[in-house]
């Protein structure tokens, strides 16, 4: 590494450097400090035109001033969005399936007579009975299993059993129907949009949900899922749009890779001092401090030696490299606006679509004949309510395909979940900071020096500006965190995933006969020896391997209990122990 790329710096950013008695001046004889300033080398210069130290100072994100401002009228209309429900393999067209979603709490069945779904109000019109207990009935109709009132696909009465058959017809009353919302599968997710009046029924007509092409691709493949958090949907976003925690808060899962070019950071060293091979080069001057540079390649660290220009003491700086993989990362935003943002970096791009949507891919091909490996993380979030969200992940891919067909989705879940774990309480603690630090505070609150936090002040910005720090809630909430519950309700696998997911629900099931199954045989074969008394079981060596197949049959039902604990409803993360 040529040691002068430590020192790229703008010189308009570039801070003093640190004068504690952070290094002891050495003689000036011994680096061959001269009296007078020799003349700089054009090779140096060139260098010193690209000085910049990443470690003392960054590319700071972009600030509000440089954010386009909006008009002062234009305000987000959080009604007037597509919100996704779930994806369609996880909704089971033989029972209803009840969320909250914007605050509303709503009900999507198979309506078997049109071969639609449809997202009604999870609320009888009778009595306010949740339809999502209900069922559908032989006919194919919404029934409340309550009073057994029944609904077509419109939401319109077919049937009270309480009502006389020829009596008046009180099921005709519009106050026995329930609303119904507009609703469409798209990208094998079903959508729908949170506002049930007449005027918005051909709302798909004027405005669709984001639609995203290699969901929908043949040559593609996607692991869906899906998960309810602990936190705000303010919260999940931001989380979503800062790669810069990946390799610490997912330490052991998800490994950062450094960069060949990244130049690391540079720390007071003193202990190094007296060890150092100096090779002494021609200094550069600048406008504060003359500088000189030198290395040693001991212990694969790189040694940096500036010295005042007045040369009354001397600093060493050794560079580090972070070992989990992190560094610094240039990042810019375009096509702020009230529908989202867009973040080209260097090896793709990141996306935010309002309200829900994040994804994050390589950059489009331009030769589309040519096939490109190319993976796409999409995440659909989803806010909830106080401190509760949902998020969605759809991860298409070309690549793989085979692999894809021969590995169950619960498999690729156990991993996916293990990362949300790994981060979830460290979120839930932070939105309760948010809170009593207040939203309108968040950039006095928190210190983003660098440009690896664009994105989150980016959507922060976004946030504040169209939507004043708030969430237009579907119905009244009060604007309050739910208490905090202890850990492992935080970060439990089984209301949050598994209920949610035919995939894990089906494993689930499965193991859990199976551990049954082997603690049967285990008790079997040992009744067998005691019963056989011997007579058919005669041998040392048969005994013994009757013996051992018991044993080994109570051992895998002990360690598939403790797959099932760890990966269907609670696996700690400890990041010390990491």
């Amino acid at each position: 590494m040529d040691p002068l790329s430590l020192l790229q710096l703008p010189r308009a950013s570039r801070p003093p450097l640190p004068l504690a008695a952070a290094a002891a001046p050495l003689s000036s004889r011994r680096l061959n400090v001269s009296g007078g300033a020799r003349p700089v080398p054009r090779r140096l210069q060139r260098r010193a035109a690209r000085l910049s130290v990443s470690a003392v100072a960054t590319e700071t994100p972009q600030t509000e001033q440089e954010q386009p401002s909006p008009s002062g009228k234009e305000r987000f209309d959080w009604l007037d969005q597509w919100y996704p429900f779930a994806p369609v393999c996880d909704l089971d067209p033989r029972a209803p399936h009840g969320k909250t979603v914007l605050g509303l709490s709503v009900v999507a069945w198979y309506d078997r007579g049109a071969g639609e779904w449809r997202v009604f109000d999870d609320a009888c019109p009778h009595r306010l009975a949740p339809f999502s207990e209900g069922r559908i009935d032989d006919k194919g109709r919404l029934q409340c299993v309550y009073h057994g009132w029944c609904f077509d696909g419109a939401g319109a009465c077919k049937f009270i059993p309480q009502a006389p058959a020829l009596g008046p017809p009180v099921h005709t009353n519009p106050k026995a129907c329930v609303a119904s919302y507009p609703c469409v599968v798209q990208n094998n997710i079903l959508w729908f949009y949170p506002r049930a009046d007449p005027e918005y029924k051909d709302v798909l007509q004027r405005k669709q949900p984001p639609l995203i092409p290699e969901i929908d691709d043949p040559e593609f493949v996607t692991v869906y899922g899906i998960r309810d958090l602990p936190y705000g949907y303010d919260i999940l976003i931001e989380n979503l749009l800062d790669p810069a925690h990946v390799p610490y808060a997912h330490k052991g899962i998800i490994r950062g890779i450094r960069k060949k070019e990244d130049p690391g950071r540079y720390v007071p060293d003193l202990t190094r001092v007296s060890s150092l091979m100096f090779g002494i080069a021609n200094e550069v001057v600048l406008p504060v401090h003359t500088i000189r540079w030198a290395y040693s390649v001991a212990d694969n660290a790189c040694c940096l030696a500036c010295c005042i220009a007045d040369r009354s003491c001397l600093f060493f700086f050794t560079v580090e490299y972070d070992k989990e993989g992190g560094g610094p990362a240039k990042m810019k935003i375009e096509q702020a606006n009230i529908q989202g943002f867009v973040s080209p970096q260097e090896r793709g791009y990141f996306q935010f679509i309002a309200p829900c949507t994040s994804l994050a891919g390589p950059f489009p091909q331009e030769d589309k004949k040519k096939k490109v490996p190319r993976v796409m993380l999409v995440f659909f979030c989803i806010p909830v309510g106080p401190g509760r969200s949902r998020v969605i992940w759809a991860f298409p891919r070309n690549i793989g395909v085979w692999l894809h067909h021969i590995t169950p989705r619960w498999l690729y879940h156990v991993g996916q979940n293990l990362v949300l774990d790994s981060d979830i309480f460290l979120l839930h603690v932070e939105e309760r900071k948010f809170a009593a630090a207040g939203l309108d505070n968040w950039q006095k609150a928190c210190y983003v020096p660098t440009s690896a936090d664009s994105m989150v002040v980016a959507f922060r910005n976004w946030f504040r500006k169209f939507s004043k720090n708030q969430i237009g809630w579907a119905t009244p909430q009060i604007d309050q965190l739910p208490p905090t519950p202890t850990k492992d309700q935080l970060m439990e696998r089984y209301w949050s995933h598994v209920a949610q997911c035919t995939s894990c629900s089906a494993a689930l099931k499965a193991m859990k006969a199976l551990e049954v199954a082997l603690q049967v045989a285990s008790v079997a074969i040992v009744g067998f020896l005691a019963v056989t008394k011997g007579t058919l079981v005669t041998s040392t060596v048969q005994r013994a391997a009757v013996v051992s197949a018991a044993v080994l049959c109570f051992a895998a039902s002990r360690w598939l209990a403790n797959f099932i604990q760890k990966n269907f409803y609670f696996q700690d993360y400890i990041h010390a122990y990491k």
